[in-house]
């Protein structure tokens, strides 16, 4: 008897067209950073209270009505002392959060008119805000590992040479995941798959007692020691599902994450592999949120003091 599929609520669509019509200018896009960012007004220093300010001409700040004190929202965040407008800015995120795969540099240059090298900054820093400290999972969890990166055979000597330095002998960046069933991802680079690497990852982010699903791997075969309920699903058996134990769900998001990379980026270096994985796992962890996607992106900026 199969089981009862389970109703999820429908994400709410935000189009092209709702963005144009919430920020139209970029003083509508510091009135919203405004508002997310000092729900409770603004406090002025100088004045000892929240106070009311006003725009100040010609600036991204605002002006204390009483002693003239001026506050800057875009201090300390992804947009400081940026000469790109605010709008472009935002709709840079929109469209990042627009795709299950983002969009390259490139084709932000081509629909914004930014500078590739500005495009390339601009999603960058917008990365750097997507990473995640999530609690410890818990319930049904999918552990796996993976490795990405073109083959060392395929290289040319002197580049393979280059390439395996700070990865395994194949030329390949070793990744680890955990995936809570339902819920959301975890993806991080590591050094290598051996049981010292995996099992410590994986006690910092999954509750003991938890039930993780495995292929037969032996770095996990200590698991059940680790104080976890383990079960193996033997892909080399042919086996990919038995009961309730499989990795699908990981080796899904896998196979998301190289897909969208192949065709949207061909390719990214190990230095900067891990905020490609926070980016998407940023994006899969919330497949199943009803507020839109680009609202989710937008309430992740924070001021660096914070």
């Amino acid at each position: 008897m199969s089981k009862p599929k389970v109703k999820r609520p429908k994400m709410i669509r935000y189009t092209f067209k709702d963005f144009e019509r919430d920020f139209p200018t970029d003083d509508a896009c510091l009135e919203w950073l405004r508002d997310y960012l000092y729900p409770d007004g603004i406090f002025c220093q100088p004045c000892g209270k929240v106070t009311k300010h006003h725009k100040v001409a010609s600036r991204r700040s605002y002006s204390c009505q009483y002693c003239g004190h001026h506050v800057h929202p875009t201090a300390n965040t992804i947009y400081h002392k940026s000469s790109t407008s605010l709008k472009t800015w935002f709709h840079a995120i929109y469209l990042m959060a627009s795709t299950r795969c983002g969009i390259s540099a490139k084709q932000l240059e081509r629909e914004t008119g930014v500078t590739y090298k500005t495009a390339w900054r601009m999603f960058k820093q917008i990365r750097k805000m997507l990473e995640e400290d999530r609690d410890p999972f818990s319930g049904q969890v999918e552990a796996d590992e993976s490795f990405f990166g073109g083959k060392a055979k395929n290289m040319h000597k002197d580049v393979r040479a280059r390439k395996i330095q700070g990865r395994g002998a194949s030329g390949k960046v070793a990744v680890a995941g955990v995936l809570q069933r339902q819920g959301a991802v975890i993806a991080k680079v590591i050094t290598d798959t051996e049981a010292t690497t995996l099992i410590p990852f994986l006690e910092e982010r999954v509750l003991p007692s938890t039930m993780v699903y495995t292929d037969e791997a032996p770095s996990y075969n200590s698991l059940n020691a680790s104080g976890y309920e383990h079960r193996r699903v033997h892909h080399s058996a042919k086996v990919w599902v038995r009961g309730d134990a499989h990795t699908n769900g990981i080796e899904g998001f896998w196979s998301l994450v190289k897909n969208g990379i192949r065709g949207v980026n061909h390719s990214v270096s190990a230095k900067y592999l891990q905020s490609y994985l926070n980016e998407y796992a940023f994006r899969y962890s919330r497949r199943f949120d009803i507020i839109p996607m680009f609202r989710s992106f937008l309430t992740q900026v924070r001021k660096a003091s914070d």
